[in-house]
């Protein structure tokens, strides 16, 4: 096995926004807290100490406790429970969507950057404990985003009627699904384990939390990774007040949408908040809370409260409480130990628009850290590059750029004509110097003729190379077909593939690769070669 970094920006697919975080540009300074390196660390560690209470670590280890009650649970996990209880004991935590079969190979990545970033900060803070947390976003209602994976360009899917929170979805109906992955499979070792992750994981729970949680707990439990579902009473109870503040004072909505006015000066919004940014939870439905003519009302039901009786069932009920994109991440701030929240671009995105929000609520804001991203590259794969001449980063050019690139070098024509145009620019240039001499007119024409002329050179390298694609076709086939194998619909691999198709080919030797290979606090693309 062989290791690349790159930097992320030569990749292509990450956003100036991210570009500008790992550069700690000066714009997007004001967006966060500390920066994940162990001086930002240091202060964060300072900052959760004195905001974090014991009484909270207590409900926290209790509800782990009986989440996990009818689960086998291994050492290294019950361990990283009971350090909760210490107050030196500190989470790096992730979160995703309940995917079918984990979906995207990145949900991987995302919990081995954060096991990693655990054993990494453990040599440097040797008078502290850090346990990786998985948040399972258990309240999501995004059914269509989650009932698929990907499995040798094909899509294995589970359909079912939509409504309410997916964690809470029954799994009837996966025996379907799982007998259309198993043909896919074979008879191997490794096709063994996976269907029998898939049989054990969906067929023997009863919903899509602890189908879930057993599959993750399966492939990682070695590591003492702790699951966490924010679907919960007693963790919901912590939240009671900062529902109650988002209830009757709209709080998310005044400062996210403040912060947003700044950000949106240099950067997209990946999110905008609503006036109250909670959702009321039904057993078969998940809608928005809002206010109107003086009352609560519950988006699409019958469902109408007075101030006092939506403050009353807050307390009567809060699991119906559901916050959205915009108050999770303060849910999960409020009852964890966190230190770091480690995410994709698009997730860091959202998060920049919350550190004044954390601010007002007086919650301390937790680094961010962009997750491992990751290139698999086979050997046959890796020869072939070489034989074609294409570099890592080229790999991940424009496809157009990619091919005129590499059919320009392997040209015998060797002809600039940037060097032409600009020949021909310069001409024009002498004409117009004696045209506004003269009157708008002739300066005009000379303005129209050098248009006219540059765009027929222009028109004329197009032709040429599209005619030198053509002469060298077998080229410029290898090269398109290598491309898309590496990256999937012109997309990086890691949000296309599920990860049962490097595992039916290395086994559980796949996940050690990738573990050992990948260095949380690295900040860079890696290529690994297998």
């Amino acid at each position: 096995m062989k290791t690349t970094q790159i930097p992320f920006q030569k990749t292509g697919f990450f956003s100036k926004m991210m570009h500008h975080y790992l550069e700690k540009n000066e714009n997007i300074k004001p967006f966060y807290n500390n920066f994940p390196d162990i001086f930002g660390f240091h202060n964060q560690i300072e900052e959760k100490q004195k905001s974090y209470n014991l009484q909270t670590r207590l409900t926290l280890v209790d509800a782990l406790q009986k989440q996990y009650a009818s689960f086998k649970i291994s050492g290294n996990t019950s361990e990283n429970i009971e350090l909760l209880k210490q107050q030196n004991t500190y989470t790096i935590s992730t979160g995703h969507q309940l995917n079918l079969f984990t979906g995207p190979l990145y949900f991987l990545y995302k919990i081995i950057s954060t096991i990693n970033l655990c054993e990494e900060l453990a040599e440097k803070f040797s008078d502290q404990n850090f346990v990786p947390m998985y948040w399972m976003a258990s309240e999501d209602h995004d059914f269509d985003e989650i009932n698929y994976f990907n499995f040798g360009g094909k899509k294995v899917t589970w359909n079912r009627k939509d409504g309410g929170a997916v964690g809470r979805f029954s799994t009837d109906g996966l025996e379907d699904v799982f007998e259309v992955f198993s043909n896919h499979l074979g008879n191997s070792k490794n096709a063994k384990y996976l269907k029998n992750l898939f049989s054990e994981g969906y067929l023997k729970h009863n919903n899509l939390s602890d189908a879930t949680r057993f599959i993750a707990n399966e492939l990682f439990k070695e590591y003492g990774l702790v699951i966490i579902d924010g679907d919960d009473t007693k963790l919901k109870q912590l939240f009671n007040p900062f529902v109650k503040e988002e209830l009757q004072n709209n709080t998310s909505f005044k400062e996210v949408s403040e912060t947003i006015l700044e950000l949106e000066r240099n950067y997209k919004i990946q999110v905008n908040p609503r006036e109250i940014n909670l959702f009321y939870l039904g057993n078969e439905f998940r809608e928005r809370i809002v206010f109107e003519d003086d009352v609560y009302k519950v988006n699409n039901t019958d469902i109408i409260f007075s101030r006092a009786e939506i403050l009353a069932e807050v307390d009567k009920n809060p699991t119906a409480f559901s916050p959205n994109v915009i108050m999770r991440p303060l849910y999960q701030e409020v009852i964890l130990p966190n230190l770091c929240y480690i995410g994709g671009g698009g997730e860091m995105a959202y998060w920049f628009e919350l550190k004044t929000y954390f601010e007002k609520v007086k919650i301390p804001f937790p680094i961010l850290l962009l997750r491992n991203s990751v290139q698999v590259v086979s050997e046959k794969q890796s020869k072939k590059l070489e034989k074609l001449n294409i570099s890592f980063e080229e790999m991940f050019l424009n496809q157009h750029d990619l091919l005129s690139k590499k059919v320009r070098e392997n040209s015998e024509i060797k002809i600039e004509f940037t060097e032409k145009i600009q020949f021909l620019i310069n001409q024009f240039s002498e004409l117009k110097e004696i045209a506004e001499k003269t009157d708008v007119s002739f300066l005009n024409a000379v303005n129209a003729q050098e248009r006219k002329q540059v765009k027929g050179l222009e028109n004329l390298e197009k032709r040429l190379w599209k005619a030198e694609k053509r002469r060298q076709k077998d080229l410029v086939n290898r090269i398109t077909a290598l491309q898309n194998e590496l990256l999937p619909n012109q997309s990086l691999e890691e949000r296309q593939r599920n990860f049962s198709e490097y595992y039916l080919e290395y086994g559980s030797s796949f996940l050690k690769a990738m573990k050992g290979a990948l260095i949380s606090l690295q900040l860079e693309f890696t290529i690994i070669e297998l």
